[in-house]
C-alpha cells in the first residue's frame, strides 16, 4: 500500500467526485484548519450533532442501541458534557475508490484539548457522510465547532483493487447521509 499525495485526492475529488464539496487548499484564518493537505484531506464536521445523555438510564448496547439516549442539536457550537461523547457527520460526503483503503486521525488541535476523534476506517467501494465521534475525556465541558476541521483522512492505495468491496457487500452503512446511529 501506498499513501496518496495532494495532487492524487484532487484529481479523484475535481474529476469522479470522491470528496463532495471538496476545499482544494487548507482553510486556516481563526478556525480549525480543513481541506486538502500535502498527504491528506481535513474534513470538516457538520452541524448536525447527537449528544449522549443519560437521563434514561439507558444501557449501552449496539445490538439494541437506545436512539432516546441522545439528544439532538443543530448548532454551530456543540458542547461535549464531561467525560461524555457527541456523534456528529462531515460535511463532505465521500466516494471511496475500489483500490483505496480510508483511515481517519483526529485534529491535533482537538487531542490536546482532550477531545479524541474516533472513526473506522472507510472501506473500498464505501460512499457518504461519515459519522464521527467526539469523546470528551475531560473532566470539563469541551465545544465543538460546526464547520470547521475534525479531522484528517488519509488515502492509502492498495496494490490491486479489492476482490469484494463494501458495496458488492451491500454494506449496512453505505450511501449514509447524516449522523448513522449504530446498526445490526
Amino acid at each position: 500500500m501506498a499513501i496518496l499525495s495532494d495532487k492524487w485526492i484532487r484529481e479523484q475529488a475535481q474529476s469522479h467526485g470522491m470528496i463532495e464539496p471538496f476545499v482544494e487548499r487548507q482553510q486556516r484564518d481563526a478556525c480549525i484548519s480543513y481541506g486538502l493537505s500535502s498527504y491528506g484531506y481535513d474534513a470538516r464536521v457538520a452541524d448536525e450533532f447527537k449528544i449522549f445523555t443519560n437521563v434514561n438510564s439507558s444501557v449501552v448496547d449496539p445490538k439494541d442501541f437506545d436512539p432516546d439516549s441522545f439528544v439532538d442539536r443543530k448548532t454551530d457550537v456543540c458542547v461535549i458534557p464531561p467525560n461524555s461523547f457527541a456523534l456528529a457527520r462531515t460535511v463532505e460526503y465521500f466516494r471511496v475508490p475500489r483500490d483505496v483503503l480510508v483511515i481517519c486521525l483526529g485534529k491535533s488541535t482537538y487531542a490536546r484539548c482532550g477531545i479524541i476523534v474516533n472513526v473506522t476506517p472507510l472501506e473500498p467501494g464505501w460512499e457518504g457522510h461519515v459519522t464521527l465521534e467526539f469523546s470528551n475525556t475531560t473532566p470539563l465541558p469541551a465545544r465543538i465547532y460546526a464547520n470547521e476541521g475534525a479531522c484528517q483522512f488519509l488515502f492509502l492505495q492498495g496494490n490491486e483493487p479489492c476482490e469484494t468491496s463494501y458495496a458488492d457487500r451491500a454494506g449496512k452503512y453505505m450511501g449514509q447521509r447524516g449522523v448513522t446511529l449504530p446498526k445490526l
